[in-house]
């Protein structure tokens, strides 16, 4: 009895070695295993995080216009040609971008790890006015902020589309244009409304040939519009809309069916009413 129990106690001591160097040579591939996969996403995470937004951008997509597209763009928001994710400040491109007279809005998104996209809106002109250069009055336009971005007509990769239409903004004076400056602040919300004419409706717009601003004291105005295809002026307070424009319109084609025509129509006291100066008799 006592060789049998000594025989079986051995049995058992053998069968723990086998598994415990069975269990062993797993424990240390699954070290191996997991020591490998450390490395391999960490040089991915190195490479993703670190070195990828280092790399130029490969791609780069611009939405210009006529007259700003191109290298232009990318060279006026300092922007290189080893710009990467990394390097570019979207909120200073934006900045550089909309302080170009052309831009009325920039929009600059980098998109990781290594694209850029860049969005401009070109400014549009609402009216133009005239202006004396070198003996020569030349056309200037200005968008609904008052920004001169356009001197003349015949500028190098310009879009004179929709230009002729624009009504003449008179009574104010240029001097010395420059491309970027600003008119005065008091006019903003003329500009502001004649925007959201040629918007709504371009062909009302296009039927007034004249504005003219009428200066009263204390720095108010009032408007006197020359239509474009009637003999008379129409004399507004300090503010121009659709609707008045309209009713302007509808008022004008009652004289033209008429036949006679008045100096001038008065409709400073309300679309409602209007009072008229006729054409003085001569004895």
């Amino acid at each position: 009895m006592s060789g049998e129990f000594i025989y079986e106690s051995y049995g058992q001591a053998e069968e723990l070695r086998v598994k415990k160097t069975s269990s062993g040579r797993l424990e240390k591939g699954l070290k191996r295993i997991l020591v490998i996969a450390v490395i391999i996403l960490s040089a991915q995470f190195v490479w993703f995080f670190c070195i990828s937004p280092c790399i130029p951008f490969s791609t780069v997509e611009l939405k210009g216009f006529p007259g700003f597209d191109g290298k232009d763009i990318l060279s006026y928001a300092g922007i290189g040609e080893n710009a990467s994710f990394a390097t570019v400040n979207t909120a200073n491109a934006e900045r550089l971008l909309a302080g170009h007279y052309l831009v009325e809005s920039a929009s600059v998104v980098k998109r990781f790890p290594d694209r850029i996209s860049i969005f401009l809106q070109p400014r549009k002109a609402v009216a133009q006015s005239l202006a004396l250069i070198h003996d020569r009055q030349v056309p200037v336009y200005f968008d609904k902020n008052g920004i001169v971005f356009q001197i003349g007509t015949e500028v190098p990769g310009l879009s004179n589309a929709g230009l002729e239409n624009l009504p003449v903004l008179s009574g104010i004076v240029i001097a010395e244009p420059s491309l970027g400056m600003r008119l005065p602040a008091v006019l903003l919300p003329l500009l502001d409304e004649l925007a959201a004419i040629l918007s709504g409706s371009p062909a009302l717009m296009a039927a007034v040939s004249e504005i003219q601003i009428k200066r009263k004291p204390y720095g108010s105005y009032d408007l006197v519009l020359y239509p474009q295809y009637h003999p008379v002026r129409v004399r507004l307070g300090d503010s121009i809309t659709e609707e008045t424009l309209r009713y302007v319109m509808l008022v004008l084609d009652v004289f033209e069916k008429r036949g006679s025509w008045p100096v001038e129509i008065d409709f400073r006291s309300g679309m409602s009413s209007y009072t008229i100066k006729e054409v003085p008799s001569v004895e």
